[in-house]
């Protein structure tokens, strides 16, 4: 019998934000470290990025944290803005209607805007411990009554140079707080700090997920640098021409902005996210089910209320942050004995990624270019083949037949029909393509760096909380 989140302690209100998220079944690490983390205990979760881990320490803190003071009270340590990103992401979509303010602290944004939101005040803050540093030493964040702390991905914080600043920053807040630490390898270091500064912390593990299906064909495309994914986009969805795609992007900001560009490109396509009602999703999905939308915007924490059979293509739009997650998404497809495409897209950054993921894999993606503009038209005048082919075989095709003998009287037949079908091709032809412009870099693509194959640990599970989540 399969253990629910009812079980683990969780409150009402937490239930019942899982449950309009579409989440049904915690995962192991879940199951182990909810109850732990609820009780106040350290905890020590040796778990593979993707795994739930997010959501097994966001929920039971979450319910914790005290709305009516506006001090931080949760701190978050990730070693990147964009698991930075995504753990607050996360945090959000969680805490639903509950007043509490959530902070992302780091690299690459504005640190005076960073320092007036936290005047305003926030009970939670996720950041990278550079940037954190950087506020404590300004006297701008203020740890006193922090009392949970937050180690996600430990060990890449360790490989990453940040373990002292770690250090710094524990030491920084208050002793009797409780202290979460989640590593999927655990070297000397990390045991060393955790002997440090956990107090008779609980250890919870997870077993290894299963790797990629074999029957889904996996492809990745390489965006040229000076390229906007968008423009990157449109060429591959007209080549490749998916009949059902769900495309993951990291928040629900994009997930919005880039569903209303792809509908003012032409293309069938609507966002999916916690913002919309039950109602709207639950429409949605008929729509997406029936055919009517071809493709779904949704960010991970969205899709996974989203189970729809015989998905064509998975379109990885932002590339997650690990391969678990990036398994989990494209085995959306290819289900049922159905054979399945997943596509990403790639940019220069995404290479270390894409690396991590082919480690995961045990093999190596085919990297492509952009589609041509050759390529793109060769593919529409073959599906305007296709459906002169279907006209000529139908019934109304006799009633044109008199203008095209009146006009053979001036032209060659061949001529009228290459006119006709020029005519349909222009008024197809979509406005990015009218404005196409080839990319700056042509010819082979440039190899991206293999390493040898090695395995990490991971979690088979039936709900994660990766966003863009």
């Amino acid at each position: 019998m399969s253990t629910s989140f009812a079980s683990l302690g969780l409150s009402a209100a937490c239930l019942a934000q899982l449950e309009e998220l579409g989440f049904e079944t915690p995962t192991e690490i879940q199951t182990q470290a909810i109850p732990h983390l609820l009780a106040g205990r350290d905890v020590v979760g040796q778990s593979q990025t993707g795994t739930g881990k997010t959501a097994a320490y966001s929920l039971p803190l979450l319910d914790r944290v005290d709305e009516t003071v506006a001090a931080v009270q949760v701190l978050v340590l990730a070693p990147t803005r964009e698991l930075a990103q995504q753990v607050a992401q996360s945090v959000d979509d969680f805490s639903g209607a509950r007043r509490l303010k959530t902070l992302v602290v780091c690299g690459g944004q504005s640190i005076e805007r960073q320092i007036r939101s936290l005047r305003r005040g926030a009970q939670i803050v996720v950041g990278t411990p550079g940037r954190v540093i950087d506020l404590l030493d300004r006297s701008d964040l203020d740890l006193a009554q922090v009392r949970w702390v937050v180690l996600d991905e430990a060990d890449e914080m360790l490989s990453m140079g940040f373990i002292d600043d770690v250090k710094r920053i524990l030491r920084r807040t208050p002793q009797e707080r409780s202290t979460a630490c989640f590593s999927a390898t655990m070297p000397r270091e990390i045991r060393d700090l955790i002997q440090q500064f956990l107090r008779d912390p609980v250890t919870v593990t997870v077993t290894q997920q299963e790797a990629a299906p074999t029957r889904i064909e996996q492809r990745a495309y390489l965006v040229p640098r000076s390229w906007p994914k968008m423009r990157a986009l449109m060429p591959i969805l007209e080549v490749e021409s998916p009949e059902s795609a769900i495309v993951f992007v990291r928040t629900k900001r994009l997930a919005g902005e880039l569903a209303s560009k792809l509908q003012s490109a032409g293309y069938s396509a609507d966002e999916y996210h916690g913002d919309l009602s039950q109602n709207q999703r639950e429409r949605l999905v008929q729509r997406f089910r029936n055919g009517q939308v071809k493709a779904i915007v949704a960010t991970d924490i969205a899709a996974r209320g989203l189970d729809v059979e015989n998905l064509s293509h998975v379109i990885n739009y932002d590339l997650p942050d690990n391969a678990e997650t990036y398994i989990h998404r494209i085995g959306r497809t290819g289900r049922a004995g159905n054979t399945g495409i997943a596509l990403s897209l790639i940019q220069p950054f995404d290479r270390h990624l894409l690396r991590r993921i082919e480690r995961r894999l045990r093999q190596q993606l085919e990297v492509s270019q952009i589609p041509t503009q050759a390529q793109i038209e060769a593919r529409r005048l073959a599906s305007l083949q296709e459906k002169m082919q279907a006209t000529l075989a139908g019934e109304r095709v006799a009633s044109f037949l008199p203008t095209v003998k009146e006009l053979s009287a001036d032209y060659d037949p061949q001529a009228i029909a290459a006119a006709a079908l020029q005519m349909v091709y222009d008024q197809s032809c979509p406005q990015w393509l009218q404005d196409w412009e080839a990319p700056p870099e042509s010819g082979t693509p440039k190899p991206v760096k293999r390493h040898s194959n090695s395995s990490a640990d991971g979690s088979k599970r039936s709900m994660t909380s990766q966003r863009g989540r």
